[in-house]
């Protein structure tokens, strides 16, 4: 033993590890003296004391500590351990600890460290009393106060006062311990050097001591306990409030949690005391001091490099809980904080410092956050601290404004006070002023400058015709950003993606597309945006043959840009506006359409330019109406013309809109494109059947599965529209058969529920369309005897029946509906001819199973019916025992 005394700490701990291997197994019937051999060699210095404590921490660390996952065994072995040692040696411990710390606190710091840190370990479960009593607490708070012992000696002692403050045990008691300890005599120490090992133990002790004393003042039940609760937490808040603005915290103490629990304990009061008004103001203050950046990574946020992503995605997150505190904390106390607030903004606003950048980027997110907590009307109605506060923000200019933080929250802060600015219209030019000079779209950051284009947009839609006195004086100001749109190097400015400025050209368009403006000055306005951008798209394509590929790439860049541009620009005109008030204003649109188009032309194979027009068409459909027809044509023979299976998505979605809008009068047009589209998706789903696994580019195979799901909507919304003949059609008919065979096995068999009700719901519709009751001529040959014996068969009998059709699904459930449905209009058409060759191919046995069918499908309750055909589902699986027999 003497050896291993003398050996490295490795060593040592993996005697101690083996140790508590052999009391795992053999303490206290085999081996019941192990501690109690200890005790006496302890006398004989810090070696064997070192051991002694690894011992003791190995046990809290491989079997008793709760700290760790423990299984069932390892939670009843430590049970025996605890309780054996409990009644045969943990007195001599705790005395032994005593004596050591009592004796060596002036000559071994050291080892008063290593017991004292053991010790605090082992308070939760052993006899408080032979802790907390006239010997031990004295000395442990000795320890600490005293100002010539070693700092880790207090701070190891200040550890065991906190374990003792955490112990577990009734409230009243723990009430009166806490009460006991005095634990005023250590706020004294935080106020110095905040750094020191000290002072954070004794953070974390203070804080501990706040938790437990408010969560006694929950659990106690008497008036007098309530009464010494709120006292004790009166006396230690200030403390408290001290330490969260100025101290490292305990990693296990959470902030909000605590402030939280004190501020839920206020609302309870029917009004609030002096002192407690005053720890509302402490709280908020915290909040403050909490949410403010650290200033070291002031660069970082401000290029928004990695590590300023990663700060600023951490303090987002960890402002979320401080948020919700406030708005707790504005409910109990509604004026204190909105006084708090406004003084913030205050102090932010006298500061002539750029240096400040996070205080009143703080000052500002609060500010901001108060407005969350307002409701619309009370936000309309307003009162006198609403406009100071709204006043002071829009008049004010910080030195830090070019700081992308202050920049970003104080355009922020105005666009969340809007609903104030609607009703107090002589706020506008202050608004205006804010988002049209460098403050916001004429920021330096870019960043700043997209964002304050987005919510310029916003505040425009809000507030529309209130700013049509200001039209002229923002148009003037955004001259420049509109101007960048018609040079011709627009590409080669700072990458911001095609979609930069767009929003700004969605203002300028919901601006100047009001009716309250007039024809003449709406004309000239849109004239002087879309001709300089038109007449650039023209020399381009009118260039294109002649460019380099450099140059190629940079003018397609452009022209991208300008579509973009123009699409905005338009969403602020509507259908009524520019076709039935002002057709003129509809006609400078077909003009520009008419030129966008030939992009397809001169640069057919280029996708992203593809996909721009594409969008501009659907923006024209949805301004321009029905008025769109004649360029119709031209559009979607370019746009099918080279269509990838990706691209073909949007032409469908571009159809579907069309049928949406336009119902039967888009026949014509479906009946010359529906051959060429059907040829070219059937061709490429196919692929999707055909590739074998290991030669799947999964891209690929994902591009041509969402293909396939809109070809569903397609179809869908064809058969919903009244156009099912286009399907039949002297060119369509070709495909016919592979429409009907996809949508009957998608039916059947697609994992997705959603997929295969639309595609039941196609055919409820082929049949209405389809099929006439008299048994005349049949419309389409061939048609009766594949629904009857194929679908119904296949899609309302088998499919049904098999187990992985599940009841329990709600999604499934509507699609059993329309399954439902289907027999029903199956029978109302095709009568006995469906009745009997359904009943014959599902019902064997016994006979009334059919009959009772039979009455369910020839009456006028379809739920009756719905309910009756589930049981019979049911029924029926539990014939076949799994397997479909009936096929």
């Amino acid at each position: 033993m003497c050896v291993v005394l003398d050996s490295p700490a490795f060593i040592k701990n993996k005697l101690s590890q083996v140790l508590v291997t052999l009391i795992y197994f053999e303490y206290p019937l085999i081996w019941s003296s192990v501690f109690v051999d200890f005790l006496p060699h302890l006398s004989k210095g810090a070696v064997v004391i070192d051991m002694f404590s690894r011992l003791l921490n190995a046990l809290d660390d491989e079997l008793v500590s709760m700290d760790y996952p423990r299984t069932a065994e390892e939670v009843a072995v430590a049970g025996r351990v605890k309780d054996a040692m409990r009644n045969q040696c943990v007195p001599q411990i705790v005395r032994a600890w005593y004596d050591i710390v009592s004796m060596y606190r002036n000559t071994d710091p050291e080892t008063c460290v290593t017991v004292l840190d053991c010790m605090r370990r082992y308070v939760s479960w052993i006899d408080i009393g032979l802790i907390v009593n006239d010997a031990f607490i004295p000395l442990l708070f000795e320890l600490i106060l005293v100002d010539g012992l070693s700092e880790q000696l207090r701070a190891a002692a200040a550890g065991c006062v906190l374990a003792v403050v955490s112990k577990r045990m009734d409230a009243h008691s723990k009430l009166s311990l806490l009460k006991s300890l005095q634990i005023s005599r250590v706020f004294g120490l935080v106020s110095d050097d905040n750094d020191s090992d000290l002072v954070s133990a004794i953070a974390a002790l203070i804080t501990g001591y706040a938790v437990e004393v408010l969560e006694c003042s929950k659990r106690v039940n008497t008036e007098d306990a309530k009464v010494i609760s709120m006292e004790l937490l009166d006396e230690v808040l200030p403390t408290v409030f001290y330490v969260m603005q100025n101290c490292e915290m305990d990693a296990a103490f959470s902030i909000v949690q605590f402030l939280s629990g004190y501020v839920a304990t206020m609302k309870t009061h029917s009004s609030l005391q002096e002192n407690q008004m005053l720890h509302i103001s402490q709280i908020l203050e915290v909040i403050r001091t909490q949410i403010r950046y650290d200033p070291m990574y002031r660069n970082n946020l401000d290029m928004v490099d990695m590590i300023g992503v990663e700060e600023e995605s951490r303090m987002l997150e960890f402002r979320k809980d401080l948020f919700v505190l406030l708005r707790n904390v504005g409910r109990v106390a509604p004026e204190v904080t909105r006084i708090f607030i406004r003084n913030s903004l205050a102090s932010a606003i006298s500061s002539s410092s750029d240096k400040n950048a996070e205080e009143v980027e703080a000052a500002l997110s609060l500010l901001y956050a108060l407005g969350e907590t307002m409701s619309d009307e009370a936000m309309r109605v307003g009162n006198g601290l609403l406009s100071e506060l709204v006043t002071n923000l829009l008049s004010t200019r910080f030195p830090c404004h070019s700081n992308r933080l202050v920049a970003l929250v104080y355009l922020e802060t105005i666009a969340r006070y809007m609903k104030f600015i609607q009703e107090n219209v002589q706020y506008i030019p202050l608004v205006l002023a804010a988002f049209l000079d460098e403050r916001g779209i004429h920021h330096p950051n870019i960043y700043v400058s997209r964002r304050a284009s987005y919510l310029f947009m916003r505040i425009v839609k809000l507030l529309k015709s209130k700013l049509v006195p200001f039209i002229e004086t923002i148009l003037q100001s955004l001259q420049d950003v509109v101007a960048r749109f018609t040079s011709m190097n627009l590409a080669s400015r700072e990458p911001g993606g095609s979609e930069d400025g767009a929003y700004v050209f969605e203002a300028i368009g919901l601006l100047i597309g009001m009716e309250d403006v007039s024809l003449e000055k709406q004309s000239d306005y849109l004239s002087s945006l879309l001709t300089p951008l038109c007449q650039q798209v023209e020399v381009t394509l009118m260039n294109a043959k002649a460019l380099n590929p450099d140059e190629s790439s940079l003018q397609i860049a452009n022209i991208q840009q300008i579509i973009v541009a123009i699409n905005a620009l338009s969403k602020g005109f509507s259908e009524r506006l520019v076709t039935s008030s002002r057709p003129a204003i509809g006609h400078m649109f077909k003009q520009t359409l008419d030129v966008l188009l030939q992009i397809l032309v001169v640069f057919p194979k280029v996708e992203p330019l593809r996909t721009k027009v594409l969008s501009f068409v659907h923006r024209m459909v949805d301004t321009l109406g029905a008025s769109v027809f004649p360029y119709l044509p031209k559009a979607l023979e370019q746009l099918l013309a080279e269509s990838e299976p990706k691209e073909m998505v949007g032409f469908l979605l571009l159809l579907n809109q069309l049928i949406c809008k336009f119902s039967t009068l888009v026949r014509d047009i479906l009946e010359e494109v529906f051959p060429t589209i059907a040829g070219r998706v059937f061709s490429a789903i196919q692929r999707v059947v055909d590739s074998s696994v290991t030669e799947t580019n999964t891209e690929e195979i994902r591009e041509l599965q969402e293909l396939q799901k809109t070809l569903y909507t397609f179809l869908h919304v064809i058969a919903t529209h009244d156009l099912s003949s286009v399907f039949l059609s002297p060119r369509s008919r070709d495909y016919l058969t592979s429409i009907m065979q996809l949508l009957l096995h998608t039916s059947c068999h697609h994992k997705d529920i959603v997929t295969r009700k639309a595609c039941v719901q196609i055919f409820i519709k082929l049949i209405k369309d389809w099929c006439a009751k008299s048994s005349g001529e049949e419309k389409v040959p061939g048609f009766k005897s594949f629904i009857i014996e194929t679908f119904a068969t296949n899609c309302c009998l088998y499919s049904v029946l098999d187990k992985s059709f599940e009841f329990g699904d709600a999604n499934t459930l509507v699609l059993f509906g329309e399954i439902v449905l289907a027999q029903k209009v199956m029978y109302e058409k095709f009568g006995d001819d469906f009745l009997v060759h359904f009943v014959s191919k599902g019902f064997p046995s016994p006979q009334n199973l059919a009959e009772q069918y039979c009455q369910k499908l020839k009456g006028n309750d379809i739920k009756a019916l719905r309910s009756y055909y589930q049981s019979l589902i049911e029924h029926l699986r539990v014939q076949q025992n799994g397997s479909l027999v009936f096929r």
